[in-house]
């Protein structure tokens, strides 16, 4: 590896690091609706084998999307994070 790519991977670490300490509150889980007739929307998180829910009304709805799509992005940059430290890793860079 060039050490010109390795330096701007490491670049793109450092950038992704600053993105996660960005990103606010993060929770596991997603908003369902749940209801035929009276559709209610809850957060639901599956910990321990277990199903939790909690109701959410519609003035915390999308509060809790934005913690889930937190928690995404979080995943999503973590990811891209082991592929460039193992790459950097690999090459000892």
């Amino acid at each position: 590896m060039s050490p010109q790519r390795a330096t701007t991977m490491q670049r793109r670490v450092r950038k992704l690091q600053q993105e996660i300490g960005s990103l606010g509150p993060v929770m596991r889980g997603s908003v369902v609706i749940i209801g035929t007739r009276n559709k209610q929307p809850y957060f639901s998180l599956n910990k321990d084998k277990r199903t939790r829910l909690i109701y959410l009304g519609q003035k915390r709805v999308t509060r809790a999307r934005e913690y889930s799509e937190n928690y995404k992005r979080m995943l999503a940059i973590i990811e891209e994070m082991t592929v460039l430290n193992m790459e950097l890793l690999k090459r000892d860079a």
